[in-house]
């Protein structure tokens, strides 16, 4: 079983140079006064912040910068996966700390601390 991800998890991208935080928005439910994270926490500067600088190959900012550093903020086209099959929040799977997030420049967000240490989910 992993632990719940409630709002201020850390994030890590496998291109990005440092770490993120994630923003859960107050309208989701939560757990002991701790906004608990949905497979749909997903939008590029509202839910993901970004990562430092950028390093994919595959990102046209980075291929016209020629090398110089830009900004990480990821484009992601579809939620977290796999969620939790069983534990639903406002009608969405729950995210666990071992749920992926896959930006479309070849980049993989894991999650680095739940932000909840008490919250076991599948």
């Amino acid at each position: 079983m992993g632990m719940c991800v409630c709002g201020g998890a850390m994030l890590q991208c496998t291109f990005g140079m440092a770490p993120s935080m994630l923003n859960v928005l107050p309208d989701k439910k939560t757990v002991n006064n701790m906004p608990v994270a949905t497979i749909d926490c997903n939008k590029p500067m509202v839910n993901i912040l970004p990562f430092g600088t950028c390093s994919a190959p595959t990102n046209p900012a980075v291929i016209a910068a020629l090398g110089s550093p830009v900004p990480c903020v990821p484009l992601i086209p579809a939620p977290w996966v796999p969620g939790s099959p069983t534990v639903l929040v406002g009608g969405q799977p729950a995210l666990n700390q071992t749920s992926k997030l896959m930006c479309a420049y070849a980049g993989v967000i894991s999650v680095t601390n739940p932000g909840c240490t008490n919250i076991q989910i599948p």
